[in-house]
């Protein structure tokens, strides 16, 4: 969803991530992670050589990678303005879903179509080395490899789905892994009663915050040093006096610019700063402050009912859509049968006061209408859950926001900032910030296998 400046001028004036956030099914289940609230209160260093802001799945991951290659953990500092991996990394729906086709008009109309192309196929390369990448190092974040399902609920996008499909396969998009099924075989497959079409391919479902959990320990217990509750608030290039002063830079002083990364907990002089700030972005970098949209989008966990435990689990994921931009989502743990039920921002049947609170920052409240829209179609959708009778302690446990970053063009930024040498992003992932174990970084360059091509 993307508003006109003016209407961000108040938005953008919150700048760093709110200190009142609610919870996650996915913190809540994770509060005993020793490492949630490191170096809290202690002074960050004078100096180092790279300073990654923020904790996520971007940024853990970005150190993960820069060790991998060779860079001193000691080297390394990540800044957090809230505990670790305080964002969106452990605030979403738990899904691990490649884009099979339905994009691919989208990106097409924008980048052309052979960008769509490589768009697509990064996408399903996405899932294999995030598999991989769990399998080779034996991260315990509950990851499920299953199919998905795209489930169409009106003619009008199983048509544009169908559409998108054959857009694809004209393109030269191998959808040979995408199964259709039509009406009656949807329905029994689904066990959605009124779906009109749907599509099946490869996917997963993980612990999102177990999984960035994991990369901070182990990145940690190899020399970085990570900040909580630390916000950045400013920066800003390094004066020649600045640079000489700081022994341990004096060398990369004399070959590159310094930046000065200010927290309320003093600054860090550095030639590298890598922002992993995803929706929060433009408030460091301003100029992104046109292309980069902070939306609220909301998801709830709900306990099984009998129709969804024990033989019943569901074992695939859903994508239910009415239309391109009205949809629910859905997973199912396998270890305790919680059900994580995401709703889409675009929704005709919410309210204009509803409506007008999706550009925002603030993470620290659900909001009831979505609440009782999700659980109403829940109900539609699946007519044999019934979250208000039955034994206590069944339907609904709790609900949630995270904050996304949506971009005009519907791709992240992700790279050098040719303006401010030495400083990178990585920022807008649209809500669809499929995790990628593929980050290198050297002196000069920033990659993610999760960039346009």
């Amino acid at each position: 969803m993307t508003i006109r400046e003016n209407e961000l001028q108040g938005v953008r004036s919150q700048g760093v991530p709110i200190q009142n956030p609610g919870l996650s099914y996915w913190q809540r289940t994770t509060r005993a992670f020793s490492l949630l609230n490191i170096n809290r209160n202690s002074p960050v260093p004078p100096a180092c050589s790279h300073v990654i802001i923020g904790s996520g799945l971007s940024g853990s991951l970005t150190a993960f990678e820069l060790v991998e290659g060779g860079v001193r953990g000691e080297d390394i500092v990540i800044l957090e303005a809230r505990e670790a991996a305080g964002g969106a990394s452990s605030r979403n729906a738990g899904h691990v879903r490649p884009d099979a086709f339905r994009g691919f008009t989208a990106y097409s109309n924008v980048h052309g179509a052979d960008q769509a192309v490589k768009i697509l196929e990064n996408e399903r390369l996405v899932l294999q080395r995030i598999t991989d990448f769990v399998s080779r190092h034996n991260v315990q974040c509950d990851l499920h490899p299953t199919t998905t399902f795209e489930v169409c609920m009106t003619p009008e996008f199983a048509a544009y789905a169908a559409a998108s499909v054959q857009a694809c396969k004209e393109a030269g998009v191998d959808v040979s892994h995408v199964q259709f099924y039509e009406r009656e075989e949807a329905r029994a497959k689904t066990r959605v009663k009124n779906a009109v079409a749907a599509y099946e391919w490869p996917a997963a479902s993980s612990h999102p915050a177990k999984l960035a959990q994991w990369l901070i320990r182990d990145v940690v217990s190899k020399g970085v040093r990570l900040f909580t509750h630390c916000p950045v608030t400013k920066v800003q290039k390094a004066t020649s006096s600045e640079s000489t002063q700081t022994a341990s830079l004096q060398q990369e002083a004399s070959t590159r610019q310094l930046w000065n990364v200010f927290t309320p907990r003093g600054s860090v002089t550095t030639p590298t700063v890598i922002h992993c700030t995803n929706a929060y972005a433009s408030f460091l970098l301003p100029h992104l402050a046109p292309h980069v949209t902070p939306n609220r989008a909301q998801a709830h966990s709900l306990v099984a009912t009998p129709a969804f435990s024990a033989e019943h689990t569901l074992a695939s994921t859903y994508s239910l859509r009415y239309s391109l931009h009205h949809y629910y989502s859905l997973i199912q743990r396998q270890g305790d049968g919680t059900m994580i039920l995401g709703v889409s921002r675009s929704n005709p049947s919410l309210s204009p006061e509803t409506q007008a609170t999706t550009v925002s920052l603030d993470d620290s409240y659900f909001n009831k209408e979505i609440l009782e829209d999700g659980l109403r179609q829940l109900r539609v959708l699946f007519p044999e859950f019934d979250g208000d009778g039955g034994v206590h302690g069944e339907g609904l446990e709790h609900a949630w926001n995270g904050i996304i970053a949506m971009t005009a063009d519907s791709v992240p930024f992700v790279g050098a900032i040719e303006s401010l040498p030495g400083q990178y992003v990585c920022a807008g992932f649209n809500g669809h910030g499929e995790w990628s174990p593929d980050t290198r970084m050297n002196s000069s360059k920033l990659w993610l296998s999760v960039a346009l091509p």
